[in-house]
């Protein structure tokens, strides 16, 4: 059992957290690392104007050590790969999936075997986006400062308050994961989150494909044909950009600026220059390309995949399935996202009229827990 001892000896390590900058002191604290259950990991890193976030910081406790590995100071990081990959030992991390893209890019591997105390907070009732210090504040009743939440953490040096804050994100993890296996175990529901975690892993490894950057715009459903082939042809070109730069998708071309190219559809320079939310140091670098992919898409006759709209039965189908969503999570005690949201709802109904195979999320221990019920509204035999 967890007492006030335990507590207070991880907020005394994150007052005293070990800086690693040298390969040296990397290796000495991989070896400890070695002979641990359990770890605490996060990142801390930079991400407004990139693609991809550029790494600051890695947490990582015990809970009664905490140690920041600097990998701007640091040159090689294998001793963090080989972390990752060390079966002996629970990677804990809250609300990983930020962090899993980043490791994943950094270090080349996931942590394995991995906890998200998240996921585990929403199975005992919490809210799904319940953050770190609201966690620790209803495990432990324990108020975290957040006030170097954003910091720039690729600027050097850091300064005190950055390194207990980021220690701060990591001393408790270890104890988090005793109390809520403990919770998890007694209502049965460990086995919940093994599934959701690791689909979660297999999630983290699928890349957005240029192609289909266009169905991250909500409204791309409901554009005409010539409309959705502009926005699939500058969609596709912006995250190619964005990605061969490494820039942030807002700082080649904002959403706004790029639907008002899919809806104005200019197709001469005083046209486009008089079209909002498109910054002019990007009309000086892409205004020609930009005219040209608009007169392809539009001359074009080639297919686009759009999501079929529902008619009236299917949405009475989706509110039905709601209603049974909401009483289930009801008698759980948890947010009915956590067993299906609605967007997942329609993707369901989707998967039964194309008769394909259910999606992951509806398998595994939703199966029995809501998917036969919502099935049964389907009309469709379990």
């Amino acid at each position: 059992m967890l007492n006030n001892t335990h507590i207070n000896s991880a907020l005394s390590a994150a007052k005293h957290p070990i800086l690693l900058e040298s390969e040296a002191q990397l290796i000495a604290a991989a070896s400890e690392w070695q002979d641990c259950d359990s770890l605490g990991i996060d990142t801390e890193f930079v991400r407004e104007r990139t693609y991809r976030a550029d790494l600051g910081l890695v947490q990582i406790s015990n809970g009664s050590s905490a140690w920041l590995a600097d990998p701007i100071a640091l040159g090689s990081l294998e001793p963090l790969t080989e972390l990752m990959q060390q079966k002996e030992t629970i990677k804990i991390l809250h609300s990983s999936t930020e962090d899993l893209e980043v490791l994943l890019y950094v270090l080349g591997e996931l942590p394995e075997p991995l906890v998200d105390t998240q996921i585990a907070c929403a199975m005992l009732g919490q809210s799904l986006q319940l953050g770190y210090h609201h966690a620790v504040k209803w495990l432990f009743g324990i108020e975290v400062d957040k006030d170097q939440t954003r910091s720039n953490w690729c600027r050097r040096p850091l300064n005190n308050k950055q390194m207990l804050y980021a220690a701060m994100d990591v001393v408790l993890l270890p104890l988090m994961l005793q109390e809520l296996r403990r919770r998890l175990e007694d209502c049965g529901r460990w086995e919940w989150l093994e599934e959701d975690v690791a689909r979660l892993k297999r999630n983290s490894r699928k890349h957005v494909e240029p192609e289909t950057a266009y169905m991250r715009f909500a409204s791309f459903g409901r554009l005409d044909d010539a409309s959705l082939r502009v926005l699939q042809t500058l969609a596709e070109w912006r995250e190619n950009i964005a990605k061969n730069r490494n820039r942030a998708r807002g700082f080649v071309i904002s959403d706004a600026g790029l639907m008002n190219l899919v809806q104005l559809k200019p197709s001469n320079a005083s046209e486009i220059r008089a079209i909002e939310d498109i910054h002019p140091g990007a009309l000086n670098r892409y205004q020609d390309q930009l005219l040209g992919l608009i007169v392809r898409a539009m001359d074009g006759h080639f297919p686009v995949e759009r999501i079929e709209q529902f008619g009236n039965t299917q949405k009475k189908q989706i509110k039905s399935m709601r209603r049974v969503v909401n009483s289930k999570s009801a008698e759980l005690g948890v947010e009915p996202a956590l067993l299906a949201s609605r967007r997942e709802l329609e993707r369901l109904v989707r998967a039964v009229m194309q008769d394909q195979p259910l999606p992951e999320r509806f398998l595994g221990w939703r199966k029995q827990v809501i998917t036969n019920d919502l099935l049964e509204q389907l009309g469709v035999a379990s």
